[in-house]
């Protein structure tokens, strides 16, 4: 995975609350092959084929949705859908715990608003936002809005880790931590 710094692009203003996972995308298009063409062409099928919502534009590179986004079933393909298509933000009042995991894992910024600096953001003038995740804060024209974001996933996408990784970073504590034991409880040590 990339190390997430800062993103400024055109955004994807999703005015609902509550889309789901097979919204996101529909279950029946996940038995097709992810590689090589991605799960992208996917994205949101049915609100766009039934007129809900206008298709996603290459270059959006952040989404803007209202509460409760990514709800629903713990598919993660609906995070590759976004990933493919070339989301790398989210920004909502609120997550399904399991889609925002599956954003982190993935690379994808799932950033966590109030209500109302989403209402600000869906409302805002400017097409292009930016969204710098060592500020934790999004920026779009005048509007200048902080975002939350757990802190074990803040330090992953920083530095691009996934989970083995940020093991490995405690390495060092780990190697002194089994020193110690070994000499505290000798008796603990399998023969060899």
């Amino acid at each position: 995975m990339k190390p997430f710094k800062a993103e400024t692009a055109p955004m994807l203003r999703l005015a609902a609350a509550n889309i789901d996972t097979d919204q996101l995308i529909p279950a029946r298009f996940m038995k097709e092959p992810r590689v090589p063409e991605g799960y992208g062409r996917f994205l949101l099928h049915d609100l766009v084929a039934e007129g809900r919502l206008a298709a996603p534009s290459p270059g959006e590179a952040i989404l803007v949705a209202r509460r409760n986004f990514g709800c629903g079933s713990s598919r993660e393909a609906a995070v590759y859908a976004l990933a493919d298509f070339g989301f790398k933000v989210v920004i909502a009042p609120s997550f399904g715990d399991i889609f925002a995991a599956n954003c982190v894992k993935n690379g994808v910024l799932p950033a966590l608003v109030s209500e109302a600096d989403a209402e600000a953001l869906l409302e805002a003038p400017a097409a292009t936002v930016t969204v710098d995740l060592a500020s934790q804060r999004i920026t779009a024209g005048n509007l200048a809005v902080d975002f939350a974001i757990d802190p074990v996933w803040r330090t992953q996408l920083l530095n691009g880790w996934d989970d083995i990784d940020m093991t490995l970073a405690e390495a060092p504590a780990i190697e002194a931590f089994v020193k110690q034991d070994a000499a505290a409880r000798a008796w603990a040590e399998p023969r060899r």
